[in-house]
């Protein structure tokens, strides 16, 4: 049992984290300006929120992720209050 509550208790960790990380990057588009990095780098999605929070906190992020991160935000500030043509 109390295995099964230490799971339990990282997955909702990790959960928050994910969440704190999504809206430090942009509240509306963060989730997926966080999967785009992770995608192009290659790294799970724990660790791109962990690093996202660590940026924050005046940590310096890896050349690469930092790199994929402003990218991803740039790429979608510019879709920002478009409309996809039909």
């Amino acid at each position: 049992m109390s295995r099964g509550n230490a799971q339990l208790r990282h997955a909702v960790d990790s959960h928050a984290r994910v969440e704190i990380a999504v809206h430090q990057v942009s509240p509306a588009a963060g989730f997926e300006v966080l999967r785009e990095v992770t995608q192009h780098i290659d790294i799970d999605l724990y660790t791109v929120a962990d690093t996202v929070i660590g940026r924050a906190s005046g940590e310096s992020l890896p050349r690469l992720a930092a790199r994929e991160l402003d990218t991803a935000v740039d790429r979608r500030q510019g879709h920002a209050g478009t409309e996809p043509s039909s």
